[in-house]
């Protein structure tokens, strides 16, 4: 077990792999996508290649780039909940974000020209490894293939339009997801784990895992009360505080930005940031 991604090859085939440092094995001879590798439990089958092709030349995917579900944890960190004003709640707050908004590693995040408030919001992610439905806290963590990084990018005016916030986290291109899924004995202690998120290059967002309101047992718990959960589905478990939305004054996105988001042990999820019409 160890570190894989989605990608499109040089030759535009799409396919995943197990990065191997600064190669990649080509995991298309074990299962057609990281997804099924996962559902079949074949992620340690893929073999050494003769040929292994190099990460730098290849087109990355978001780690799972059509899950079933992907479910979204909000104001999960007590910080951000304070400068958002929220009061505490017995539960997490669930949203849903659509596959097809999802970009991988390095592709440009498509600020929206009919919005003024385009923001980032750096998130742990992780991915279901096997059926999981009413599950208890201390199986959560037998359910879950590994982990990996998200940027929840928002249409903060849009999210606000109503009670929902469905329309602000689902327009195209808005979803980075990456660089790869790395595996739990890799992660070890998840509550270890430091997110930092930077704006060209200036830290906005630093936060420990473990300041997570409803940590990942609870969140796993919750969610599979209420929906099953298959392998290859994604649930991303929130973002800390120092979203650009409520800086004093608000420092939001323009085009041209870069936005990274790291998290140790994880890597580093870059993505530009382009003005669409």
């Amino acid at each position: 077990m160890s570190r894989y991604i989605s990608f499109r090859r040089p030759d535009g085939r799409v396919s995943w792999g197990r990065v191997d440092g600064d190669l990649v094995h080509d995991g298309a001879s074990v299962a057609a996508t990281l997804a099924s590798g996962i559902r079949a439990g074949a992620l340690d089958m893929v073999p050494d290649a003769t040929a292994p092709l190099r990460l730098d030349e290849l087109e990355l995917l978001p780690v799972i780039p059509e899950p079933r579900k992907i479910i979204c944890i909000g104001v999960n960190y007590r910080a951000h909940r304070d400068e958002a004003g929220r009061e505490p709640t017995a539960a997490p707050t669930v949203f849903t974000r659509f596959a097809d908004t999802q970009i991988g590693h390095g592709a440009p995040a498509l600020k929206p020209a009919i919005s003024e408030q385009f923001d980032y919001e750096g998130e742990l992610a992780l991915v279901i490894g096997r059926p999981a439905h009413r599950l208890r806290r201390d199986e959560a963590g037998h359910a879950i293939a590994g982990y990996s990084i998200y940027n929840d990018f928002s249409v903060r005016d849009w999210q606000r339009k109503s009670s929902q916030w469905t329309p602000g986290k689902n327009f195209p291109g808005t979803g980075g997801f990456g660089p790869m899924l790395v595996t739990p004995d890799e992660v070890g202690d998840v509550s270890s784990l430091r997110l930092e998120t930077r704006v060209n290059g200036e830290v906005r967002q630093s936060a420990s895992v473990a300041d997570l309101i409803f940590d990942i047992p609870e969140i796993l718990e919750f969610v599979t009360a209420f929906t099953a959960l298959e392998p290859g589905d994604v649930v991303v478990t929130g973002t800390p505080a120092g979203v650009g939305m409520f800086m004093d004054p608000p420092r939001l996105l323009d085009d041209g930005d870069v936005v990274e988001v790291e998290i140790s042990g994880l890597g580093v999820l870059r993505n530009p940031v382009r003005e669409v019409a």
